[in-house]
């Protein structure tokens, strides 16, 4: 999330009421998580699994949970809570804004676009030129919607991102601030979700079409021409490149990489990067031939074991 104007370290510390490190006029101009950084972002980070990854990250004001060296160029806010005061400054940058109205006077329609009975579109919501919205499908804040775009009955776009820290009696949420970004000639079917980014978009690629009950979680992307039948589970912050094929009920985990023209067989359980090209079976989910291999040997056990007995 991008801030409206640049705001300085102290200003940021003194909303908060936390200590800072590095140069009180040190420049903050947006509030990312980790996937999402870029220079003049403040991102967040409370588990010393990944201090590393976040004081080396892209982003040049790091929230942090103890006192370590503040790398060159950096600056550091120091919290008891980062992932609380990052909640906060998410709140008080993008506060609470419900359209309490069907089609929000702030969303913008295209020309020759049909918007059916029972759509809800809330604030900054904008739809492209000849698109189909079909009934009782729901478009919640800052979500674009490209031409030529159908989305079929009851789908939700732009849900908040599935993202909670365990506390000791109860899961806090961390707060979306992101968006959904929907290219020119997608379609997707009834009953789909796709969840907003945390804190930056969730991208689905001009010409991908989804079939039935698919669900797209935070910040994922997918490429263009990409298809996907129904029943798919995709997690957050997965990359899935141009023209790749995930048949039904596959389920994918967070932050792998899918390559170009990959597929993805039905039922497939995926928890690592997919090459380019490749097709891949199975759960946890392998090289197809090698996983067919694997299966054939199988059936052959029974007679191995009976004739070992003999």
């Amino acid at each position: 999330m991008k801030l409206s104007s640049p705001h300085t370290l102290k200003d940021i510390a003194a909303l908060i009421n936390c200590a800072f490190e590095g140069d009180a006029n040190h420049k903050i101009t947006g509030l990312n998580e980790i996937h999402m950084v870029e220079a003049g972002d403040i991102v967040f980070v409370d588990h010393p699994k990944y201090y590393d990854k976040a004081l080396h990250s892209k982003a040049t004001t790091i929230l942090i949970n103890k006192n370590v060296v503040c790398p060159e160029g950096k600056a550091l806010l120091i919290s008891d809570d980062p992932f609380r005061d990052y909640n906060k400054l998410v709140r008080h940058f993008y506060p609470v804004n419900y359209s309490l109205k069907q089609i929000s006077d702030t969303a913008k329609v295209g020309e020759g676009s049909v918007i059916m009975p029972g759509v809800y579109l809330g604030n900054n919501v904008t739809i492209g030129n000849n698109c189909v919205i079909h009934p009782n499908v729901t478009i919640y804040n800052d979500c674009h919607i490209g031409n030529n775009v159908i989305i079929h009955a009851n789908c939700v776009i732009g849900a908040d991102a599935f993202y909670y820290k365990k506390r000791a009696d109860y899961f806090d949420k961390m707060i979306s601030c992101g968006r959904v970004i929907i290219e020119d000639d997608v379609e997707i079917g009834p009953m789909c979700t796709i969840d907003k980014g945390v804190s930056g978009d969730t991208k689905i690629g001009a010409g991908t079409k989804l079939d039935n009950h698919v669900q797209i979680g935070h910040d994922t992307q997918v490429g263009k021409m990409c298809l996907m039948a129904s029943q798919v589970g995709v997690a957050g912050v997965v990359k899935i490149e141009d023209g790749v094929t995930l048949w039904g009920q596959a389920g994918i985990r967070s932050d792998v990489t899918i390559g170009k023209g990959a597929v993805l067989l039905a039922q497939a359980g995926l928890g690592e990067d997919i090459p380019a090209g490749k097709t891949y079976f199975g759960s946890p989910a392998g090289d197809a031939r090698a996983k067919m291999k694997e299966v054939a040997a199988l059936k052959m056990l029974p007679d191995l074991i009976k004739n070992i007995k003999h």
